[in-house]
């Protein structure tokens, strides 16, 4: 009786998606002398990998992603006759390059850096009705934020001094503009998307009380 085969014993799989017995016909390709042979069985052996992903048949470049995990799994030392160019191991191994992450460490983190984006457009802005739109549409999503991170109120002062400090002096909301949308409005729209306000808390207890508890 032969004795039973850990996985945790065998090789690793270089695609485990195939299973071990795709590897092990693409092992016996690699000790397959007959260079003819090797094409026939290589044929085959992508002919079974694509009867595995039916569902891919109709995606482009289908059987090039074939051809190019079969010579991954041969470890990139299968000699055949392909129809796409032979991938390449270097170019398997070289690692991405790192992407650019924004650094910024802003003093008021609950604005977010978008904020601050749409604070450096607006000082470039030409002087005029726009710019005045813009500028007061940027202090309410700043009070908005406020809101949403911090307490459930707070005075346009706050607000406009941070505007005022975040443009370097340069961004004034028009008097004729102010007051900005009141902060119960802003909270209405919390609630009604049930962000944890306190009435919505109140519901849900009140829904869990009748429940039976074992």
């Amino acid at each position: 009786m032969e004795t039973l085969q850990y996985n945790t014993k065998r090789s690793q799989l270089i695609i485990p998606e195939y299973g071990r017995h795709v590897q092990l016909m693409i092992n016996q390709i690699l000790e397959t002398q007959n260079r003819e042979e090797r094409n026939k069985m290589a044929k085959a052996v992508i002919g079974a990998m694509g009867n595995m992903n039916p569902h891919l048949r109709d995606v482009p470049d289908f059987q090039h992603k074939l051809w190019d995990q079969l010579f991954i799994m041969s470890n990139f030392e299968l000699d055949v006759d392909s129809p796409f160019e032979k991938p390449k191991k270097e170019v398997l191994n070289q690692k991405p390059d790192r992407l650019g992450y924004p650094q910024r460490n802003p003093k008021y983190r609950f604005y977010g850096n978008n904020i601050k984006s749409m604070i450096n457009v607006a000082i470039n802005w030409e002087e005029g009705d726009l710019k005045n739109a813009l500028v007061y549409n940027i202090a309410n999503h700043m009070k908005k934020c406020f809101l949403n991170w911090n307490k459930d109120t707070v005075e346009d002062e706050v607000i406009l001094n941070h505007l005022l400090e975040l443009s370097d002096n340069k961004l004034i909301v028009r008097e004729e503009d102010l007051p900005l949308t009141d902060a119960s409005e802003f909270l209405k729209i919390r609630s009604k998307n049930g962000n944890g306000s306190k009435n919505n808390q109140k519901h849900r207890n009140k829904r869990n009380n009748g429940r039976k508890r074992y």
